[in-house]
């Protein structure tokens, strides 16, 4: 029994010496944070999309520019002062131009006699493209004034855009009434008519 007594007081002094450590208050362990890093090789930006300018006017110094005819001889667009001038661009592979032809045809035969120029201007290469372009027209009644258009000639009227068939409507004054590129079935005709008519109106 006297034995037991001191072990009971060792016990018991451990307990207190426990109580009084579970009071004690822990600080909160802080960890930091490492700043972020850019990317070593980051992904370029995407790049702006820019709309392009619209073709607004021909100048007097490309109106004035030699164009070759297909059959021979050449003109120039300064050749018909006080005229609507429609330019039709075409190619012999184009499927969409052979297509436009009948319709573009029947405006051009509704305005005979009237101050309009239908001229139809194909973008290939007269070097290499001859054959074919007039085998194309002998298979088709396209009665433009037909012309190559070269590369200047081409990009100029094209403004960018390099889809074909391309038409665009010009008033007396070199101003473009009307630009567009492509053909919609039984619509393209009343369209070119409409944009006539509004150079029409504007020529003095």
């Amino acid at each position: 029994m006297t034995k037991l007594i001191p072990l009971l007081i060792l016990v018991a002094a451990c307990a207190a010496n426990a109580a009084s450590q579970s009071g004690r208050r822990v600080a909160p362990r802080t960890t930091q944070t490492a700043p972020i890093q850019p990317p070593l090789n980051p992904e370029p930006e995407a790049p702006v999309e820019t709309e392009r300018s619209p073709l607004l006017f021909l100048t007097e110094s490309f109106r004035a520019r030699e164009i070759n005819m297909i059959d021979g001889g050449s003109f120039r667009l300064a050749d018909f002062p006080g005229k609507v001038v429609v330019i039709n661009l075409w190619a012999s592979w184009c499927g969409p131009c052979r297509r436009e032809v009948p319709e573009y045809e029947k405006v051009r035969k509704a305005y005979e006699g009237r101050a309009v120029e239908f001229i139809g201007l194909t973008v290939e290469d007269p070097r290499t493209s001859s054959a074919k372009v007039k085998k194309f027209l002998s298979s088709t009644s396209f009665g433009f004034r037909l012309g190559w258009a070269d590369l200047e000639t081409a990009h100029t009227l094209r403004n960018g855009e390099k889809g074909i068939p391309q038409t665009l409507v010009i008033d007396a004054e070199g101003r473009v009434v009307s630009h567009w590129t492509g053909y919609i079935p039984r619509h393209s005709g009343d369209r070119l008519t409409a944009a006539i008519n509004q150079a029409l109106d504007a020529t003095p």
